[in-house]
C-alpha cells in the first residue's frame, strides 16, 4: 500500500504554520468531566483545520496530553504503546536533567505545566487574520467551556513579529520539508515523513512506535488500518507529538552581557562589534544571512540562505563558530562518520524536528536599549512559545537538547554548551569563536534563555479525535 499522505486527516498545523494568520493564542485546558468533553470534541471535530489547503481566514487545532488521553478513556494497554517521553512528562527529575530545567527553570517555578500548577490535559491552538477576529473566535469557544466539562487552565497568547524573534534575528528559516510535500527544497533538508507524523516511514525505512488497537475496539471503523500489515487499526497514524515550552528571552540582560564584552578601549559602546558577537553566537546575521556565506558583514541578499553545509567550506569554524546556535541545532554535514558526505547528511536527518512556534510580549528594539547611562527599557516577560513536532520525542527533540545544545564537548569543544539556549553555570558560560592564529574565547556568559512552562502532546490524525470522542459512546 502506498504512503501517500492523507492531508484530510492530517491536522493543518503539521502541514503550515499559517504564517497568513498573525493572529494566534493556545488555550491550555484541564478535563473536568470527561462525558461531557468527549461531547464537546465531537461538536467541534469538523471545525478542525485539516492540512489539505491553506486556510484563509481561521484555523484550529487540537492536541491531547497523557493524562487527557487518560480522561477520555483511552485503555491503560493502548496508552501504554504511546512513548515513554509523552506518558512520562516533561516534569520528571531526570527529564528535567537532560533538557536542563534547573534552578530558575526548573518545573516547580513554572507557570504552567509544572509542578504546582493544574493538570494540563488538552490544548486548544487558535488562529485568526487580526486580534478582533481571534478574540471572537476564543470567546465562542470560551462560552463552551463551562457546559461541556473543560476548565481553562491559561490562555497564553501571542504576538506578530513578522519574521523576527526577541533577540532581532531574522528566525524560522532552516525548516525541514517532508518527502512528497515539496519539491523546492534541496535534499540535504528533506525529511522522511515518518520522522513527523506516525505511520509512516521514517529515516531507517521503518515504522516509529505508535499505538494500534484491536478491530472491535474501533467498531464503527473510524482509525485507518495499520499499514503495516498487522492487521490492527492505527490511533498513531496522521498523529505526531507536539513539544511545547514557553521560553522567556532576557533581551536586556542579552545585550548588555554583548555590550560590556565589546566595548571599545576607552569604555565606549561598539554597535558594531556588539551585533557582530551576537551574531557568531548565533550562526547568522541579524538580517538571517548565514555566516557561512556571509563572514565578514551582513548581506540581507542571503537573508533567506539556506542551502549550505559547513565540512567544504567550513571545517574549522572560522566563518561559523562550531558552538554557535544554528549550527548545534543542525549540524547538517558535519557530523561523524565522514563528515561532508552523505553519510553525515543522514545521521542529522534522524534529528529534525517541524518548528511552529510564536513568540509573546511586547519587543523591544534592540537598538532601543542604551543610552548614554547604559541601558533603558523596562524589564516585562517576552519570548518565544516553542513548538514543535516529532514522531519520536526522544531520538528528535530530546537528543537535540541534551547531546547537542547542553553538550560541553559538542564537535571537539571542551567546555562551551550553546550560548543562546544553553545551561551555564552562573556566570561561567564561555564560548569559543575559532580564528587564525589565535582563537578568541568569551567567558562569563549568564543564562540568556529561561524555561516558563512546558509539556508533551499528542495532536493525532483527525479521525482519531472522531474515535477520542467516540470512546464509551
Amino acid at each position: 500500500m502506498p504512503d501517500t499522505l492523507n492531508l484530510e486527516d492530517i491536522q493543518g498545523i503539521i502541514i503550515r504554520g499559517y504564517g497568513n494568520l498573525t493572529a494566534a493564542c493556545y488555550v491550555l485546558l484541564e478535563i473536568s468531566d470527561p462525558g461531557s468533553a468527549k461531547t464537546w470534541l465531537g461538536s467541534i471535530v469538523n471545525t478542525i483545520t485539516n492540512g489539505q489547503t491553506r486556510p484563509e481566514n481561521d484555523a484550529l487545532n487540537i492536541a491531547f496530553t497523557a493524562s487527557g488521553l487518560k480522561k477520555l478513556g483511552l485503555e491503560p494497554e493502548v496508552l501504554a504503546m504511546f512513548s515513554n517521553e509523552f506518558i512520562d512528562g516533561m516534569t520528571i527529575p531526570h527529564r528535567s536533567r537532560i533538557l536542563g530545567d534547573v534552578e530558575e527553570s526548573a518545573p516547580e517555578h513554572w507557570v504552567w505545566g509544572g509542578l504546582t500548577s493544574h493538570s494540563i490535559d488538552m490544548v486548544l491552538m487558535l488562529f485568526a487574520r487580526n486580534d478582533q477576529e481571534l478574540l471572537d473566535k476564543y470567546n465562542m469557544y470560551l462560552n463552551t467551556f463551562p457546559a461541556h466539562g473543560l476548565v481553562e487552565v491559561k490562555k497564553l497568547d501571542t504576538v506578530n513579529l513578522g519574521y523576527l524573534e526577541h533577540f532581532g534575528f531574522h528566525d524560522g528559516i532552516s525548516q525541514p520539508a517532508m518527502t512528497g510535500l515539496s519539491e523546492s527544497e534541496s535534499p540535504m533538508n528533506t525529511i522522511q515523513t515518518g520522522e513527523f507524523l506516525l505511520g509512516y516511514p521514517n529515516e531507517y525505512g521503518l515504522y516509529t512506535d505508535r499505538p494500534l488497537i484491536k478491530s472491535i475496539a474501533d467498531p464503527r471503523s473510524l482509525l485507518p488500518h495499520d499499514v503495516s500489515g498487522s492487521g490492527n487499526m492505527d490511533l498513531g497514524r496522521n498523529g505526531s507529538y507536539l513539544v511545547f515550552r514557553q521560553l522567556s528571552q532576557d533581551v536586556r540582560g542579552f545585550w548588555t552581557f554583548l555590550d560590556q564584552a565589546t566595548k571599545n578601549r576607552d569604555g565606549s559602546s561598539n554597535p558594531t562589534a556588539r551585533t557582530r558577537l551576537a551574531s557568531k553566537m548565533i550562526g547568522r546575521w541579524p538580517s538571517g544571512a548565514p555566516l557561512v556565506k556571509a563572514p565578514d558583514e551582513d548581506d540581507t541578499k542571503l537573508a533567506d540562505f539556506n542551502d549550505f553545509g559547513y565540512q567544504q567550506t567550513d571545517p574549522h569554524g572560522y566563518n561559523c563558530p562550531i558552538g554557535a546556535h544554528i549550527r548545534r541545532v543542525n549540524p547538517r554535514d558535519s557530523l561523524e562518520p565522514q563528515p561532508g558526505t552523505e553519510k553525515s547528511i543522514a545521521v542529522g536527518k534522524r534529528h529534525r524536528i517541524l518548528r511552529r512556534g510564536r513568540e509573546y510580549g511586547q519587543p523591544i528594539d534592540p537598538k532601543d536599549l542604551f543610552d548614554d547611562n547604559g541601558s533603558v527599557g523596562e524589564d516585562q516577560d517576552r519570548g518565544l512559545y516553542f513548538i514543535c513536532f516529532c514522531a519520536n520525542i526522544a531520538r528528535q527533540f530530546e537528543f537535540i537538547q541534551h547531546t547537542w545544545v547542553n553538550n560541553p564537548n559538542f564537535d571537539g569543544l571542551y567546555e562551551d554548551v550553546d550560548p543562546i539556549l544553553g545551561v551555564h553555570s552562573p556566570d561561567r558560560g564561555t564560548f569559543t569563536i575559532q580564528a587564525k592564529p589565535v582563537r578568541e574565547r568569551i567567558v562569563g556568559l549568564p543564562r540568556f534563555i529561561f524555561v516558563r512552562g512546558g509539556a508533551y502532546f499528542f495532536m493525532p490524525g483527525i479521525n482519531a479525535v472522531r474515535y477520542l470522542a467516540s470512546l464509551g459512546r
